[in-house]
């Protein structure tokens, strides 16, 4: 296949992955079919599985695209030579900046993969489908406590410290009760992780 066919098909994937968050998180996952999502991206449902073999295999691959996105963003702010509070407040700033570009990745995350576990049971158990995310997460805590930034902990609380509270903000705002984006909370929602995080 050549590079240029090869980067066609790539884009169109991605094309499939936007439609199909936006569908699953807006119908949920079993309301919404291979033949709903063709229509909606104005394709033949045999083209669309060229590209996936199943729904199955779409909202995995869904899961996966999301990790690498999140995962290379953070992986980047590892590599700066800057404090471990001033990586926080990036992180931070990152993930509500993807969820503002493409809120459906967001969204999917919190009403399909959350919400319908046993889908994603057979490839994608713990960690599986978002590995790179936890891995560069994992890195960032490690050297964190290394240098004396961060508290010693398990890694499982200190994960939840960092992330849970993103991903709280960001369901507020798809309930439409946050008077402001989370973006504009972020520099406040990131000393809140710091201070839960530092060293004594």
């Amino acid at each position: 296949m050549s590079k240029i066919r090869k980067a066609a098909k790539e884009e169109k994937k991605k094309e499939i992955v936007r439609v199909a968050c936006r569908l699953f998180a807006q119908r949920g996952y079993y309301n919404t079919t291979i033949p709903d999502i063709a229509e909606e991206m104005g394709m033949s449902v045999g083209n669309l599985y060229n590209y996936f073999k199943s729904k199955e295999e779409l909202a995995k691959y869904i899961m996966q695209y999301s990790s690498r996105l999140l995962g290379e963003e953070i992986r980047k702010i590892n590599e700066e030579n800057i404090p471990t509070k001033e990586k926080i407040y990036k992180i931070v700033r990152k993930f509500f900046e993807i969820g503002q570009q493409q809120p459906e990745l967001i969204e999917y995350f919190l009403r399909v993969f959350l919400s319908n576990r046993e889908v994603f049971e057979e490839g994608c158990e713990g960690f599986l489908c978002v590995q790179e995310v936890v891995t560069e997460l994992m890195l960032f805590l490690e050297e964190g406590g290394r240098k004396g930034d961060l508290r010693q902990q398990d890694f499982f609380p200190a994960f939840v410290t960092l992330m849970g509270p993103l991903g709280g903000m960001v369901f507020l705002q798809g309930e439409k009760v946050l008077p402001k984006t989370p973006l504009e909370y972020s520099d406040e929602l990131a000393e809140n992780i710091w201070r839960a995080l530092k060293a004594d």
